[in-house]
């Protein structure tokens, strides 16, 4: 789906009898389709005029007799538009270069190029939280990495199955900006399961089907690579229920930055313009007070939605603790039985007012569960980002985490896995893996550090686990010392797998055996292969002890053997984001 569908803006007249219009809109490239930023707006025959900003978003004022819009930009075609009340303002502009994708992405290089080097030179660049130098803002919970165990003395690892990104999309920022990544940043499991993996999908009559893959690891040949797979069924987007949402959004002061509030509302007209016409959507605004800037409202008024997005501005205090109590208090008024319940949380965790400690938080958000409305928490922002918090909220709220590091992620995000976001096919879901003591003598769990469950947790109703959602591949990995002897023919272990259907209490089990035969590393499938490379670099991103003869050359050298179909691109961006670590030598 294009990008530019996101940021299809609304004109908003002023009140009856007012003698001005405010004009909002969005600029693209004709060819590419990105946002075009540096593009100058302007009312002909008068003097006002602005320059769309890094999304190629625009707002200007009409004076009195205006009619005609100017778009100009050095590199494309000019154009003039009539002015049309209450018509969305989508505006695209020819590139005057043959080659017109290459003088696209040149001019997108040196509008960030601009933004970097006015950052830089801003005598408050070190207070804004640009990198890990001048980090002193940003909160990450302390990760302690998982160490082998020895199968006699325990052979059954328990953790909650996770499919959050957001680690991924934070860590990709760090890199684009030629920063270090800080280690406690770097969660292995959501660096892994950001990618699409094309395991089988479960029988028709299941929710869920797991796989195995069973290989040498590359990084340490003397050790077993176990990677299991859980894949969530596919569900047909007009046939998912109707959803009841409600947008939780930071307008405090500290999101007055681009990357935080502007970004934002462009990522919440991706969502808006995926909505369907039994969806309904609330938005509830906070800074020092809390406020319902939009009741709930019908997928069908997408202008009226879009309307309130646009004109939220930042300033004020931060009172998380009274917003979620109101976002959920409107979520329960118009819940939708069996239907998909949710509040959508967009902030960048700067609670301020109120409770603010993230044990009153996760408190909070435990006892707003029983609603049955879930949670998606989106973060935004450099500096006074509070990823500790928000990871811990959406955890705790059965819900889901995602970090908006640019257009494109929120058009992933809510575009091309609109239902896997979104919809949820299994709650609670935690997973057990018993491991054969006959074969295996040491055994562990890579990433998924802060999801591991206590030993007795399998036949524990009351253990909370993941939520998946429509599609979804929740991906884990074990390293593993064989036994120097062998049994012939001897399982390697078992897979067991608790969950709950959305609106069912029941628990549901699943048990597959895992087959100890094992193949050579460059046999294993591409997806087995590029899941590896994923957690390899998370392993030199934490300078982890475990990663043996791992490196950037051998990360490079799986990755690039392993793309697959790598449909959007997203596993050749990850050869470009380890290239540019080599480069900037933040990486050995």
């Amino acid at each position: 789906m294009r990008v530019l569908l996101a940021l299809l803006c609304i004109l908003s007249a002023v009140p009856a009898g007012a003698q001005t219009t405010w004009v909002t809109g969005a600029v693209e490239d004709s060819i590419t389709h990105n946002p075009l930023p540096g593009v100058t707006v302007s009312v002909m025959n008068d003097t006002v005029k602005v320059a769309t900003n890094k999304y190629g978003l625009f707002r200007i004022v009409i004076p009195p007799g205006g009619t005609t819009l100017l778009f100009e930009h050095p590199k494309f075609f000019s154009r003039t538009i009539a002015i049309e009340k209450y018509s969305r303002m989508l505006v695209a502009l020819t590139p005057r270069d043959k080659n017109a994708a290459a003088v696209s992405d040149i001019a997108m290089a040196k509008a960030k190029a601009k933004a970097r080097a006015s950052h830089s030179s801003n005598p408050n660049y070190g207070n804004i939280g640009m990198g890990i130098r001048t980090f002193f803002d940003e909160t990450y919970g302390t990760i302690y990495e998982n160490k082998f165990v020895a199968t006699m003395k325990n052979p059954s690892s328990n953790f909650a199955l996770d499919v959050d990104r957001a680690a991924y999309s934070n860590i990709r920022r760090f890199i684009r900006l030629k920063e270090p990544v800080p280690a406690d940043a770097v969660r292995i499991e959501e660096m892994v399961n950001y990618f699409h993996y094309d395991y089988p999908l479960p029988d028709s009559n299941r929710l869920l089907a797991i796989n195995t893959s069973y290989a040498i690891c590359p990084w340490e040949p003397r050790h077993k690579l176990l990677q299991i797979a859980v894949r969530a069924k596919q569900v047909d987007i007009n046939s998912l229920p109707a959803s009841n949402l409600v947008f939780l959004i930071d307008v405090s002061g500290s999101m007055g930055q681009q990357n935080k509030l502007p970004l934002l509302q462009a990522a919440f007209r991706v969502l808006v313009n995926n909505l369907r016409p039994k969806d309904r959507v609330a938005i509830v605004a906070y800074a020092g007070t809390p406020g319902v800037i939009l009741p709930a409202t019908s997928g069908t008024q997408k202008e009226k939605i879009l309307n309130a997005i646009d004109y939220l501005s930042a300033g004020g205090a931060t009172a998380g603790e009274a917003a979620i109590k109101m976002a959920y208090q409107i979520a329960v008024e118009n819940f939708i039985k069996d239907g998909n319940n949710r509040v959508i949380m967009a902030t960048d965790g700067d609670f301020n007012v109120g409770q603010t400690s993230d044990q009153e938080m996760e408190d909070l958000i435990t006892q707003k569960k029983e609603s049955g409305v879930l949670l998606t928490c989106l973060g935004f922002g450099m500096g006074d980002y509070k990823d500790s918090k928000l990871e811990a909220l959406s955890s705790k709220g059965n819900g889901n985490f995602a970090y908006i590091d640019n257009l494109e992620e929120a058009n992933k995000i809510f575009a091309r896995e609109f239902g896997s976001t979104l919809f949820t096919v299994a709650k609670d879901a935690r997973a057990q893996v018993w491991f054969n003591p006959e074969v295996v003598k040491a055994y562990r769990l890579i990433g998924y550090e802060n999801k591991v469950l206590a030993d007795n947790s399998g036949e524990d109703d009351n253990i909370a686990g993941g939520i998946i959602g429509a599609g979804h591949c929740a991906v884990a990995l074990y390293e593993i010392i064989p036994r120097d002897t062998l049994p012939a023919d001897s399982a390697l272990g078992q897979v067991k797998l608790w969950y709950r259907e959305p609106a069912d209490s029941n628990t549901i089990t699943m048990e597959h055996d895992i087959d100890g035969k094992y193949t050579a590393f460059e046999d294993a499938s591409a997806d087995f292969r590029f899941a590896s490379s994923v957690a390899l670099l998370g392993l030199l991103l934490r300078k982890s002890s475990y990663r043996g003869d791992g490196n950037t050359n051998m990360v490079l050298s799986i990755a690039k053997r392993s793309l697959g179909a790598d449909n959007g691109g997203y596993r050749k961006e990850f050869l470009k984001l380890v290239k540019e670590l080599k480069k900037t030598g933040n990486l050995k």
